[in-house]
């Protein structure tokens, strides 16, 4: 390991810069690769961006500047979904980014069908380096991107939408406020915009016993059960303190207890 490199990391407030310095290492094929990986990283980039993909969920993602880096929090999200998944069932990821989370979900499920849709030409681009032929990746806001006729044949909906309120953004750390896009991080003025928008779509969306599963904050969990409730289904908490997770599921019938 380049011990120049790890101290220019550490330098520059990277914590773990011997792990950085490692990957740097080994995704660069020159050393001008590694000199500009290690600039970029330097000035603040985020490592992702930096070397181009990132773990997530056992999958190695492409991730590009520009894009949001799925984070490792939204694993609760995948395990709750995986739980409903079937072969044959057709699931569809809001907000998807870089199609992680849905690619995730649907991961040795024979013949599950994913769908995945983001408003932004770039996320919806790096999406389909990752998605595609496994799945399709449509461009567009929300249930729009959608094809019609999914329209109630959906039986796992989920999304990890943009939930950081908007005053809060200038709080966040700067490789993620200044190298993450604003779709992908502002919910509006609580965070919950689009976590209302996509639960008062839902019911027209799933199966009798389809399920919408949204990852938000620990706070904002009450906020999104009225939303879900609202929406005409009945509503449960999933938290993970450990990894700092909540998930809110909506469906018809009976829900599973609170986690």
């Amino acid at each position: 390991m380049d011990e120049q490199v790890v101290a220019r990391l550490r330098a520059a407030g990277c914590v773990f810069a011997e792990e950085e310095a490692r990957l740097i290492g080994e995704t660069a094929s020159t050393p001008a690769e590694v000199e500009d990986m290690v600039a970029r990283r330097v000035a603040g980039e985020p490592l992702e961006h930096v070397v181009g993909w990132a773990e997530f969920a056992g999958l190695r993602v492409a991730v590009g500047p520009g894009v949001f880096v799925p984070r490792h929090r939204s694993e609760l999200l995948v395990a709750l979904a995986r739980r409903r998944v079937r072969p044959r069932s057709v699931v569809v990821d809001l907000c998807c980014g870089t199609g992680a989370l849905g690619l995730a979900v649907v991961r040795g499920i024979d013949g599950a069908e994913l769908h995945a849709a983001d408003v932004d030409p770039v996320a919806v681009a790096c999406a389909r380096r990752n998605v595609e032929p496994s799945g399709r990746v449509h461009e567009g806001d929300l249930y729009d991107a959608l094809p019609r006729e999914l329209h109630g044949r959906v039986d796992v909906l989920l999304a990890s939408p943009p939930y950081v309120p908007t005053a809060a953004i200038a709080l966040m750390p700067p490789e993620a406020r200044d190298h993450e896009p604003r779709t992908a991080l502002d919910g509006g003025g609580d965070g919950l915009d689009l976590v209302r928008r996509i639960a008062a779509g839902a019911p027209g969306w799933l199966t009798p016993d389809g399920v919408m599963l949204i990852e938000m904050s620990a706070r904002q969990a009450a906020g999104a059960v009225d939303a879900i409730t609202g929406a005409g289904l009945l509503a449960a908490e999933y938290h993970d303190d450990e990894g700092e997770s909540t998930v809110v599921t909506g469906q018809r019938g009976q829900p599973a207890a609170s986690a």
